[in-house]
């Protein structure tokens, strides 16, 4: 019951709530001005860092939902402190990706709540195979997510330090969650698998561009 509850609450949160990050920003140290720098982009420019940020978003809302399905499953209770902890680091990625849609003049992806239960259904589905099943499966999607950002940064404004600093960032603590849950135990996922989430990434990644 308590995991449901937990699952419940985090599913609220994320959809309807304004998170609030734990850590500031980078976009504040990399950009002090930049409401000046934001207002200095073109209309395009502003157009497609605030998709690309948007497309960021419904990641972090995927990954609260990964996490707390995989953490809802397993029994082991360090692993589930493990997930929680990545979570809650997560959580901060929302609320800087976030700011960043706003900042911009975009909005969040309509289709949030579908992203958020399709990737809470995939985290249960992993768990429930195994802790070691589930973690590769952590592995393989901060891996997917750090080189989809590492696109993201030769595709936004070069003059959009704000967005650079928060997807630096970002790229940076997915890369540390993957080489955490990888010494953790994580078993390297076949290739259909592997191929299957990056076929289902890309349609969520297009799809969330736009809507």
């Amino acid at each position: 019951m308590d995991s449901l509850l937990t699952a419940a609450d985090t599913a609220l949160r994320t959809l309807f709530a304004n998170p609030k990050a734990a850590q500031e920003s980078p976009a504040a140290s990399a950009a002090p001005a930049s409401a000046q720098t934001d207002a200095a982009l073109s209309p395009e420019e502003k157009r497609l860092a605030g998709a690309l940020m948007r497309v960021n978003h419904v990641g972090e809302v995927c990954a609260q939902a990964l996490y707390t399905a995989q953490a809802a499953v397993t029994r082991d209770a360090a692993l589930r402190q493990h997930l929680l902890q990545a979570a809650r680091e997560e959580l901060d990625h929302l609320a800087w990706t976030r700011e960043r849609i706003d900042a911009l003049g975009a909005r969040p992806s309509l289709l949030n709540p579908l992203w958020f239960a399709g990737a809470f259904a995939i985290g249960l589905v992993a768990a429930k195979v195994s802790d070691r099943v589930s973690l590769g499966f952590v592995v393989e999607t901060e891996n997917q997510v750090s080189a989809h950002l590492q696109s993201h940064l030769q595709r936004l404004p070069a003059q959009d330090a704000a967005s650079r600093a928060v997807v630096a960032r970002m790229k940076d603590d997915e890369e540390r969650h993957a080489a955490n849950a990888r010494a953790a135990g994580a078993i390297e996922l076949p290739p259909p698998a592997r191929a299957l989430m990056k076929l289902a990434a890309k349609v969520m990644t297009t799809t969330a561009h736009f809507i």
